[in-house]
């Protein structure tokens, strides 16, 4: 009877204690972010402010097709089979498409490197302030775990938070581990190394780091990841050659003269004037062949902002290279694509467009571009 009555007492002390653990943890995740400047990417509809968490709530896909959210499949549109979790609404302002842009605010910045709607937040409490040079040499020995990100940026003397830099007093640092991408979600082993290595940097700048519970970060990263997979979605078009097949250094000359970039890959992209690109470009041939007979524009969706019309744009460029080269604009099957097809397609890329923005995660925003990279 007292063996059972210690173990009783053991039990019930080692639940407390985890509950108080929890506690603490949870406690300091919400105040992760507080200071003089509200962040309205951490603000709940009734001013509290709190981590946004994702549910199983299934978004509705639009009707017609089998391919991304209605689009046809020979025209190279491609999700996940799982449905796509729905994420709760706020108040968060849109993030820019670039913004590492100059001039961008710096808590703006910050949060586009520690977003948490998309990250896991791992807080780390500072022994005391210290300047940004003695902090950057120990943080940057954690930028990824597998080929997820890891992020920092600090609380400085003035009340901001932004990226952690030379010659800047910060009393708090707040880290953040990205939770999916386009090809995994974080998984257990991942989170484990993260902690571990974590624990090792905390030690070396003398942190306390609030780790979050794997339970909970395993399921919001299974379904980040599940949104991911239902909007990972890539448009193409085919142009074929109405005649003999066109000489591809003739072809690169002529494609570099309408505004195609080499890309490393042997693609050419179509830049949007702010650093970033439109649509691609692939000769369907290996660098030795020297002539093709096929063209494949092709429109990363999700990474495109609707206001650059990337669809319009690709099927503009296709028109005029078909009337420039005797081509037919074809999908995959080689079957020609009537203005209608097209345009259907285009309200279709629409709906998906407007899917993205309600769970704030919009097509072309550095959200976007983090999880489609």
């Amino acid at each position: 009877m007292s063996l059972i009555a210690g173990g009783v007492v053991f039990v019930t002390g080692v639940y407390s204690y985890n509950k108080w653990q929890e506690y603490k943890v949870k406690k300091r995740v919400e105040r992760a972010f507080d200071g003089q400047h509200d962040d309205v990417l951490m603000r709940s509809d009734d001013g509290v402010r709190a981590e946004p968490r994702f549910h199983l709530d299934e978004v509705p896909m639009p009707d017609g097709g089998s391919g991304a959210y209605g689009v046809p499949e020979h025209l190279g549109g491609h999700v996940g089979d799982v449905a796509a979790p729905g994420f709760a609404p706020d108040e968060a302002a849109v993030l820019p498409v670039r913004s590492a842009d100059a001039g961008v605010p710096v808590e703006e910045l910050a949060t586009s490197l520690v977003d948490p709607l998309i990250d896991c937040l791992l807080p780390l409490e500072l022994e005391a302030p210290a300047r940004g040079e003695k902090l950057l040499p120990a943080l940057q020995k954690l930028r990824f775990v597998g080929n997820k990100p890891v992020h920092f940026i600090g609380l400085a003397v003035s009340g901001d938070w932004e990226p952690v830099r030379h010659g800047v007093v910060y009393t708090r640092l707040q880290g953040g581990v990205q939770l999916a991408s386009r090809s995994t979600a974080l998984n257990e082993l991942e989170y484990s190394e993260l902690v571990s290595r974590l624990r090792s940097v905390s030690d070396e700048i003398g942190a306390e780091p609030q780790i979050p519970d794997m339970i909970e970060v395993m399921q919001d990263a299974r379904n980040l990841h599940r949104f991911v997979a239902n909007h990972d979605a890539q448009l193409g078009v085919n142009l074929a050659s109405n005649g003999a097949p066109w000489n591809i250094a003739t072809l690169l000359g002529a494609l570099e003269k309408l505004g195609f970039d080499v890309r490393p890959d042997g693609r050419y992209a179509m830049p949007d004037g702010e650093g970033g690109h439109l649509f691609s470009l692939s000769t369907n041939v290996t660098l030795a062949e020297e002539t093709t007979a096929r063209l494949t524009l092709l429109l990363d969706v999700p990474c495109v902002a609707p206001a650059r019309d990337g669809f319009g744009s690709m099927i503009a460029c296709a028109k005029n290279l078909m009337a420039r080269l005797d081509a037919t604009i074809v999908d995959d099957a080689n079957q020609p694509l009537a203005d209608e097809t097209l345009a259907n397609i285009a309200g279709q890329v629409k709906e998906f467009y407007d899917d993205m923005a309600a769970s704030d995660i919009p097509a072309g925003s550095t959200r976007a571009l983090r999880l489609f990279s």
